[in-house]
């Protein structure tokens, strides 16, 4: 398939989580690439293979043939045009950091609490408001929030031994979270509310 200047999918990523245990998944970036840091310690979490290249001038092709995942930091045209070829050739998945044009998985921002995870993308579009979502989703689901996660695991595995009845066990778990709720509210720059008065005319005369 041919790639346009922007790659974007015109409908969006899909959205997936993937199971990687024992699975090979190769990193390339430098030691002090953030980038590359990170992931090496999120592939890891959930038990991968991983193997971290950290020096992208030595990556040799049988370094990912047999891949499942591969993760490029480095801003290099050459190198990530090199390893969406051999993608395509031995059909591993393939995200370039910050390059959609070669890699065609987006990697998404995770909220975690307890085991609680939140995958939040914005399609390549606004990865800036992904972060904002993040960190406001993070701030509300905290070492508290955890906590309850971690008292419903307990009621719902009692439940199982107290209660012979399905319907009761859910029923059960469903009324002990009675008064919870989350609270999320967006606010918006002032040019673009400007933009959003400015076009309420034409919307009321629909």
């Amino acid at each position: 398939m041919e790639r346009v200047a922007d790659p974007l999918p015109p409908h969006g990523f899909f959205p997936v989580s993937l199971n990687l245990v024992g699975r090979k998944c190769v990193v390339i970036g430098e030691p002090g690439d953030r980038e590359a840091v990170e992931k090496d310690a999120a592939l890891r979490e959930v038990d991968a293979d991983v193997r971290w290249i950290t020096n992208p001038a030595e990556l040799r092709d049988e370094d990912v043939a047999d891949a499942f995942f591969v993760i490029s930091t480095p801003q290099d045209e050459a190198l990530s045009a090199r390893l969406r070829a051999l993608a395509d050739r031995h059909k591993f998945l393939f995200c370039a950091i910050d390059q959609p044009l070669h890699g065609f998985v987006a990697m998404q921002a995770i909220v975690r609490a307890g085991p609680v995870k939140i995958g939040i993308s914005t399609g390549g579009v606004a990865p800036r408001v992904g972060k904002i979502i993040k960190e406001a989703l993070q701030h509300v689901m905290d070492a508290k929030f955890a906590r309850f996660i971690e008292c419903l695991g307990t009621q719902k595995v009692r439940g199982r031994t107290t209660m012979s009845e399905r319907a009761d066990r859910r029923a059960a778990i469903i009324g002990a979270t009675d008064g919870f709720a989350l609270d999320v509210r967006a606010s918006y720059p002032e040019w673009y509310e400007d933009e959003v008065r400015a076009q309420l005319p034409a919307i009321e005369e629909r």
